[in-house]
């Protein structure tokens, strides 16, 4: 029996560091303490915008989130999240706009999670996430599912409520799977979904449907997929993935057949693969790795026993 042991256990998975940020559910019914909050000369926000913000460059090197005393901020007011205190008691606010704001000095960048997840401090990326989780959400759910009225934003952004019929709606997550499948010979099995350019192979992955168990949405999605059975899964870890708005529950799975049968309409093609013909086909550019912040990448590294070359996000 194979045992998994993490080679970069001190190297954490990208969006899951601890932030140090206490999100402080309990203060976003209270308008008296966010207007206080709000009006505090600690008190910082940023603004997101289609799931990117500002980022900077320190003069020692460091990237970071750009963020503003809330004084000098856009004006918004129905479109302000309180995303949390920090343990010095300031408190963070993030800004939903149609546009980022320009930067005078010119030296800020836009950045999606994809690129400042591997750049940002715990604190800066976790307030990032959990920006872009509910701009996405207040973006694509501005109508009552229950009676079609336009809803309005209550919570500090993390309700929206039905002023006809009374429903409260909450930001959605939907729990998908994601599971690195080796063989009895210990080769990987690897994907390339349709709409992949050629030479992108990742691990497989669906979505957990009604119902069902997450080791159950497992095998079925790899037989599904590519007509492999799954015999014993073990769950390794979990990544928010807000694209839009995914939890991903990474596991370990073990198959009990090799034969592969795509199903043409979400993988196009699959492979198995040993650790040196993966390597040689990273090597040669045959096969690209998967995005460096992706719990894709760490679980292929669990089994490839080092870190994966490096991809550029864009």
């Amino acid at each position: 029996m194979t045992t998994w042991t993490d080679q970069n256990a001190d190297r954490p998975l990208s969006l899951t560091a601890p932030s140090g940020i206490d999100r402080a559910a309990h203060h976003r019914l209270d308008e008296a303490w966010l207007a206080a909050a709000w009006s505090h000369p600690t008190t910082r926000c940023f603004v997101v915008s289609g799931g990117q913000v500002l980022i900077d460059e320190t003069p020692d090197g460091r990237t970071e989130l750009v963020m503003t005393p809330s004084f000098e901020a856009p004006l918004t007011e129905a479109h302000r999240y309180f995303l949390g205190i920090d343990e010095d008691g300031v408190s963070y606010f993030a800004l939903q706009k149609d546009a980022l704001p320009g930067r005078i000095d010119q030296s800020a960048r836009p950045a999606g999670l994809r690129e400042a997840g591997l750049l940002l401090s715990p604190r800066d990326i976790g307030l990032m996430v959990h920006a872009v989780g509910l701009e996405n959400w207040q973006r694509t759910h501005r109508f009552c599912s229950r009676c079609g009225e336009r809803t309005v934003i209550a919570a500090a952004g993390h309700i929206r409520r039905c002023p006809a019929c009374g429903a409260e709606h909450y930001p959605r997550t939907d729990p998908a799977v994601i599971m690195a499948v080796t063989d009895e010979d210990d080769r990987i099995l690897l994907g390339r979904q349709v709409h992949w350019p050629e030479g992108r192979f990742s691990t497989l992955a669906g979505f957990v449907e009604p119902g069902e168990s997450i080791e159950h949405a497992v095998r079925r999605e790899v037989a599904e997929e590519v007509g492999v059975t799954v015999g014993p899964v073990e769950y390794i870890a979990s990544q928010p993935w807000p694209f839009p708005s995914s939890l991903m529950l990474g596991f370990m799975a073990r198959a009990t057949t090799t034969d592969i049968d795509v199903d043409g309409d979400e993988i196009h093609e699959a492979r198995w693969f040993s650790r040196d013909e993966l390597g040689a086909a990273f090597d040669s550019g045959e096969v690209l790795p998967p995005y460096g912040i992706s719990i894709a990448a760490r679980l292929i590294e669990l089994w490839y026993g080092k870190p994966l070359p490096t991809r550029s996000f864009v």
